[in-house]
C-alpha cells in the first residue's frame, strides 16, 4: 500500500513540475512619422556655424521622453534609402536634440578650415521612429 501511495505522490509531483506557466504581454506599437523638409526650412545660427531647422513631432509628449525611444533619419533620395543620426555627410556632422513636441536637426562642418556647413538644396525626407518600451517594475 506504501509503495502504491509513494507511485501516485511522485506521478502527481511530476505532473506538477511540468507545468508551465505562459505569460503573454500585448507590446505597445511602434510608430513612424514621416516630413518632409524643404530647402528653405534651414536657419543659419548667429555664429555661422550651425545650419538647424525644428520639426514638429507631437507624437512625442513627456511618456515618450520617459519611457520610449526615437531614433531619427534622414534621406537624401526621397525614402530610397536612410542616414540614422548622428553621422557626417559631405564633411558636415549631422546630429539630433530630441524634445517633448518636436526634434531639432543639426549640421555642422566637420572641417576647422571651413567652418561654415552646406545647407540642404533639396527638399530631404525625415524619418522619426518611436519605439515603444514596456515598463517592467
Amino acid at each position: 500500500m506504501k509503495k502504491l501511495t509513494y507511485l501516485l505522490l511522485c506521478i502527481a509531483s511530476l505532473g506538477l513540475a511540468s507545468c508551465e506557466k505562459d505569460t503573454y504581454v500585448n507590446a505597445p506599437a511602434n510608430r513612424t512619422i514621416v516630413l518632409n523638409v524643404a530647402a528653405n526650412a534651414w536657419t543659419l545660427s548667429s555664429n555661422g556655424f550651425t545650419y538647424y531647422t525644428v520639426l514638429d513631432v507631437p507624437e512625442i509628449d513627456q511618456y515618450t521622453m520617459d519611457n520610449e525611444a526615437v531614433l531619427v533619419y534622414i534621406s537624401y533620395d526621397q525614402g530610397a534609402s536612410y542616414l540614422q543620426l548622428p553621422f557626417v555627410y559631405n564633411v558636415d556632422a549631422y546630429s539630433t536634440v530630441i524634445s517633448k513636441g518636436k526634434v531639432e536637426i543639426d549640421i555642422q562642418s566637420s572641417d576647422n578650415q571651413d567652418t561654415q556647413p552646406i545647407k540642404p538644396t533639396q527638399t530631404i525626407r525625415v524619418k522619426v521612429v518611436i519605439i515603444a518600451a514596456q515598463n517592467v517594475t
